[in-house]
């Protein structure tokens, strides 16, 4: 198996609906995404499946020296040899990986985050520095299309925050902000239980509301010169705002089930918003 061939095998298997995004896009552009995208879930999967966190930490650390034999030219993983050849072209520096890697030890870190500042700053190492690196890979001439990029991966990540909260909740984690479920009166331990109150209602309403405004703040920011080689990131915002609505539509019952699109329909609204973008 070629590292091209390793990476689109993660990206596949994983399900997830950045994979609707990658699918109309010229071949290098595709392969770059794909790998960064291979890059992503294999540190994310060191977090969610290491019960041991020194364990985790230490295959962190690992990957750390990934990034530097990358940077070095000699990497050995199929995911970093997949990106050597295209780091130069699509901008996809070490430096950038590394901030990725940041936010991924602030989960072993950090199981509670006190507001949403705090909350914020893990976002953009997650997600907020993946849509500076996948805007490159698009391709933009307007340097406010990285604001965009960078709103848009906080945008996607209060979603996926959204969607995984009684999924987190029976991992011990906790992405909610604490002040703001202070303010609503959802009392940590409900969400750990499985509890669903009107309370915890409201608390995801106001979280979903934010949400959506980040998307629309997002949208504002993109230039009119980028929006057709930033369709991939059109893609994924119509599937991710579908997404956020059928989770409002259930009531946000998030702590019971985890909502998702089949991959039937991420398709249709990926291809629909190709073609109209």
């Amino acid at each position: 198996m070629t590292p091209d061939e390793y990476c689109q095998q993660k990206a596949a298997a994983s399900g997830s609906s950045f994979y609707y995004s990658f699918l109309f896009l010229p071949p290098p552009r595709r392969r770059a995404i794909t790998a960064l995208y291979a890059f992503c879930r294999e540190i994310d999967d060191v977090v969610d499946e290491c019960s041991d966190p020194a364990v985790a930490a230490a295959k962190l650390a690992w990957w750390r020296a990934e990034v530097a034999a990358l940077s070095g030219g000699a990497p050995h993983h199929p995911v970093t040899r997949a990106l050597a050849p295209l780091t130069g072209e699509f901008g996809i520096t070490p430096a950038r990986l590394n901030e990725i890697l940041d936010g991924m030890e602030m989960d072993l870190r950090d199981a509670r985050y006190a507001d949403f500042g705090a909350l914020e700053r893990y976002c953009y190492h997650v997600a907020g520095v993946v849509g500076l690196l996948a805007a490159g890979i698009f391709g933009y001439s307007n340097p406010q299309t990285l604001r965009y990029a960078e709103t848009l991966g906080t945008a996607f990540q209060l979603t996926n925050i959204i969607r995984d909260v009684g999924e987190d909740a029976r991992k011990n984690r906790l992405y909610l902000p604490l002040d703001e479920l202070a303010r609503f009166e959802v009392a940590p331990g409900d969400i750990f239980a499985g509890r669903h109150t009107d309370a915890f209602g409201r608390l995801m309403d106001f979280q979903a509301e934010r949400a959506q405004r980040y998307y629309d703040r997002a949208l504002a920011l993109l230039p009119k010169e980028d929006r057709r080689a930033q369709r991939p990131g059109l893609v994924m915002a119509a599937i991710y705002r579908t997404l956020l609505g059928e989770i409002r539509r259930d009531g946000y019952r998030v702590l019971a089930h985890r909502v998702a699109l089949t991959p039937l329909r991420k398709l249709w609204i990926a291809w629909r918003t190709w073609i109209a973008a």
